[in-house]
């Protein structure tokens, strides 16, 4: 049962000349990580019985966690706020080794439900601290992905929150200098980010493999064929959400002359709709489809009836379930872009 709250008013036709249409930009919502996230703690729910606490939002949106509320699920800011011995899922976007400690040493059942594409990014802070090089992060500061990486390797990792504090972040030894970056970033402002880094230390080195995510490249990718043909661009998307947040700015960047983003289709204004023709819908990697579905109803009330799906890649990658709850089958996995 979805938690959709009912529109005190519908969205109404209006005269628009010319024909209206919804581009529908695909991939788009759940990613194979954020997929395995909610499902541990729906999976540690059964298994273990309500309560099951969770450190911080398993992901960013709002209406995941309110259904996983309704199911028994306890959110918290940190450990120490879980009665000993309880199950406590970490949340997708990783935790820092301190944290793994808190929860041990309050002999909690801990279930790390961390994206492994995060986890792989921790896994490059902690190899390039052995061989002692600074690490410049790029990321913003106090989300709790940049917090869980910063973690691993504090004494080694400076954040470089934008393109601007490249300019100016200050480094021990250039030669010994490499770059990673927070997954769900902006693809083209990071690589502006990096750019301008190289400028000033030539011998910076790369990450191993691509730190942003393929559902992050992906669903930036799609929406940038879709705002180019856009009057109105409708992202659905948590606020806290980074990565549905670069969406409505890479909407805007690639030419939709308008773009927003919403949790619920009743937070759609008439005043939007004013004059457009085509609107593109997408949603952000942590965001269920009957969100999406809701608002193509909504959009559909006022006359935009026809949608088109524009796809740019295939997506087929699943993660297996943290292996505390494996051994019930196959797990049900998400999906990232294994193909651009």
């Amino acid at each position: 049962m979805p938690r959709i709250p009912a529109r005190r008013e519908r969205l109404q036709d209006n005269e628009v000349r010319g024909h209206k249409r919804v581009l529908l930009a695909a991939p788009r919502g759940y990613c194979a990580g954020v997929d395995r996230a909610v499902i541990t703690v729906e999976k540690a729910l059964e298994r273990y019985g309500a309560p099951v606490y969770v450190r911080k939002q398993i992901v960013h949106n709002i209406h995941v966690v309110r259904e996983l509320e309704e199911k028994g699920a306890i959110f918290v800011e940190e450990v120490d706020e879980v009665p000993e011995g309880a199950h406590v899922v970490f949340s997708a976007h990783g935790v820092s080794p301190a944290v793994v400690d808190a929860a041990a040493d309050r002999g909690l059942q801990a279930i790390d439900a961390s994206c492994p594409l995060v986890t792989k990014v921790h896994r490059e802070a902690k190899r390039f601290a052995r061989d002692d090089y600074q690490i410049l992060l790029v990321g913003h500061e106090g989300h709790e992905e940049v917090e869980g990486t910063a973690g691993e390797a504090p004494e080694h990792v400076t954040i470089v929150n934008n393109p601007d504090e490249a300019d100016t972040v200050e480094v021990a030894d250039p030669s010994k200098l490499v770059w990673l970056s927070q997954t769900t970033l902006s693809v083209d402002e990071t690589m502006e980010t990096v750019r301008r880094l190289r400028d000033r230390f030539p011998q910076l080195q790369d990450p191993p493999s691509d730190d942003i995510c393929y559902a992050t490249q992906n669903r930036q990718v799609a929406i940038k064929k879709v705002a180019k043909d856009a009057d109105l661009v409708i992202v659905v998307g948590s606020a806290n959400s980074s990565n549905s947040v670069r969406l409505v700015e890479v909407a805007l960047e690639y030419g939709a002359k308008a773009a927003y983003r919403v949790d619920y289709a009743d937070e759609v204004k008439q005043e939007w709709l004013d004059g457009v023709e085509t609107i593109g819908v997408t949603s952000g990697a942590s965001v269920p489809e009957v969100l999406v579905q809701e608002l193509l109803r909504e959009l559909a009330h006022a006359g935009y009836v026809d949608v088109e799906e524009v796809k740019t890649a295939e997506e087929d990658l699943i993660f297996s379930l943290p292996k505390e709850l494996r051994g019930d089958g196959q797990p049900r996995g998400g999906r990232v872009g294994a193909t651009a």
